[in-house]
């Protein structure tokens, strides 16, 4: 199984058997024996208890000098849980998508109230302040935002096909 290094946007590496296994950002898994090397697509298969994660690249809209994203954060782990609605046992301090702006660039890019972010641009955003998060986002230099993101609806159809 691979894994992106926190805080890092390198991609993570293992070395099995003199063959190189790489996963990267983009979404390719890489193999390499020697000189040659194979990069596949892949999409991340849930195992039981995982939730099912999406990917998501937001073009920012460009309005003066401001970049939009057109939605907004809530939760992180300096926020209360309790208040979070859309974590089902209250103790969840993951930051969630509270609002999408109707027609901006997060809903052209299929982002929902209530998606669970789990990285942007390979940060890992699973154990960050409210703070860190924004300007994880918000960064001026980059104009394109990738996000890794569950939803409850994606958690929901992947268990009950498990069931069926």
């Amino acid at each position: 199984m691979w894994h992106q290094a926190q805080n890092s946007s390198e991609p993570a590496a293992v070395n099995t058997r003199a063959v190189w296994l790489t996963a990267n950002a983009r979404g390719q898994f890489c193999a390499a024996r020697g000189f040659r090397a194979v990069c596949l697509q892949y999409t991340r298969v849930p195992t039981s208890g995982q939730p099912p994660l999406q990917r998501i690249e937001i073009h920012k809209l460009r309005q003066g000098d401001n970049l939009i994203l057109g939605f907004s954060i809530g939760g992180g782990i300096d926020q209360d849980p309790t208040q979070n609605p859309f974590s089902e046992d209250k103790t969840d301090k993951g930051i969630y998508v509270t609002r999408v702006t109707e027609g901006g660039p997060a809903e052209v890019a299929g982002l929902q109230i209530g998606d669970k972010i789990m990285q942007v641009n390979g940060w890992d955003m699973t154990m960050v302040t409210h703070d860190q998060a924004r300007k994880r986002l918000t960064k001026r230099n980059e104009e394109v935002v990738r996000l890794l993101v569950t939803r409850q609806s994606l958690q929901k159809a992947v268990q009950q096909s498990m069931m069926s």
